[in-house]
């Protein structure tokens, strides 16, 4: 039998990266492209959600949360389900392929939620069959607490509501519940010939990067164990000549190390096959470099998420900055902004914000208060601050006797 293959994994932000190597909206260089269309979205997406990074919010949106979602809360988990590649080529050929994915949907409802499931998509354009799931961790009751929160329950007077909704991935992805889902999805797949892997193995997963470094090492090893063994073979192979009175002994000798070599060559020619394949089955996802071709293709997208994370920076929600891309100004009678630079807040009256392009080059926006570059404008209240400051300190003067401290 093979192995059931389920591997968890925590997503960032909004997860628009996976999301475009899942939709294959850009195309990895290890899956067939002629065969892209065999890929199928397994669930149905609401009406008015078009792909999986909008189903992640929607969910979200939707799901009752009170408390305040951080920026850097995970709000996705990836789920990567699929087999040793023998028995999963064996899936497809006995066209049990649909059964398959639709017990696998079936256990990732009944594990994770049927609303928390917000995607699961089949790729047949790679080697081997496999699943991209995704989960959004919402969960019901008491967050798990330290024992130095559980001391000072005494101290609060009002408790949250023990079966209110919160996002979590850390319940979801709990040490016991990790094993626990493996031990449910191995016997799920059982009846497809794949079984859990050894409990307590010391097996971890390792990087692509790390992964290539061991088969080159390990091939470099093979190499000179083999030209060592092969130079020993001639030096036995010339006892032999030479010592006919202890052919018998020698000739064992010989035979074994023949042997030997033989199962060294068997192993090179292993790692070499695994080294020519390995592209295919282990191609790095190339984020760095696709982020550059999304530059070059958007050459604002850059100076947009400058001016993004300066609205982050100095107080504004996500939701007015988005307000602001749009177009619109913002307006309020009073607001206090927080300066990065000089690491204060500076209040301002009757304000005006909005997103300009820089006169002299049109490739450069700024952020503008009441029609000043706000970075402009905290400089200026930084000044008016420090002059009524040293006003306050400046020392009295007595005519007759000077200076008086």
């Amino acid at each position: 039998m093979g192995y059931a293959v389920l591997h968890l994994d925590k997503a960032s932000g909004n997860d628009a990266a996976m999301s475009a190597h899942i939709e294959r909206t850009i195309e990895p260089k290890n899956a067939d492209k002629n065969r892209s269309y065999l890929n199928r979205e397994l669930l149905t997406f609401p009406n008015e959600v078009k792909n999986r990074t909008e189903a992640i919010r929607h969910r979200i949106e939707n799901a009752g949360i009170k408390r305040k979602i951080s920026h850097n809360q995970v709000r996705a988990i990836r789920i990567m389900l699929s087999g040793s590649p023998e028995e999963m080529k064996q899936v497809a050929e006995a066209g049990l392929l649909d059964d398959w994915c639709k017990d696998n949907v079936d256990w990732l409802r009944k594990t994770f939620g049927t609303k928390n499931l917000v995607s699961a998509v089949l790729h047949l354009d790679e080697k081997t069959p496999h699943i991209h799931a995704t989960v959004v961790p919402i969960v019901q009751g008491e967050r798990r607490k330290t024992k130095a929160e559980k001391d000072n329950d005494k101290k609060k007077y009002k408790k949250k509501p023990a079966n209110s909704a919160r996002l979590c991935a850390d319940d979801v992805m709990a040490r016991d519940k990790l094993k626990a889902y493996q031990d449910s999805y191995a016997e799920a797949m059982n009846k497809y010939g794949l079984q859990r892997g050894i409990e307590g193995s010391e097996a971890r997963h390792v990087s692509t990067q790390q992964f290539y470094r061991d088969l080159h090492i390990q091939n470099e090893t093979l190499k000179e164990d083999i030209e060592d063994l092969t130079e020993q073979k001639q030096e036995v192979y010339g006892k032999v000549r030479d010592m006919y009175d202890q052919k018998d002994e020698a000739q064992e000798k010989f035979l074994a190390m023949d042997e030997h070599i033989r199962q060294k060559n068997k192993e090179l020619a292993t790692i070499e096959t695994k080294l020519k394949t390995a592209h295919q089955d282990y191609e790095p996802y190339k984020v760095q470099k696709e982020l550059n071709l999304i530059h070059e293709l958007f050459p604002m997208m850059k100076e947009n998420l400058r001016i993004a994370e300066l609205c982050k920076k100095i107080g504004i929600g996500i939701e007015y900055i988005k307000m602001l891309f749009s177009g619109k100004s913002l307006t309020a009678k009073s607001f206090s902004f927080f300066s990065p630079e000089h690491n204060q807040k500076f209040t301002a009256e009757n304000i005006n914000l909005k997103i300009d392009k820089e006169q002299d080059n049109s490739n450069k926006l700024r952020l503008t208060l009441n029609g000043i570059n706000i970075l402009d404008w905290f400089r200026e209240k930084y000044q008016e601050v420090q002059q009524k400051y040293d006003i306050g300190k400046r020392p009295e003067v007595n005519k007759n006797k000077g200076v008086k401290m």
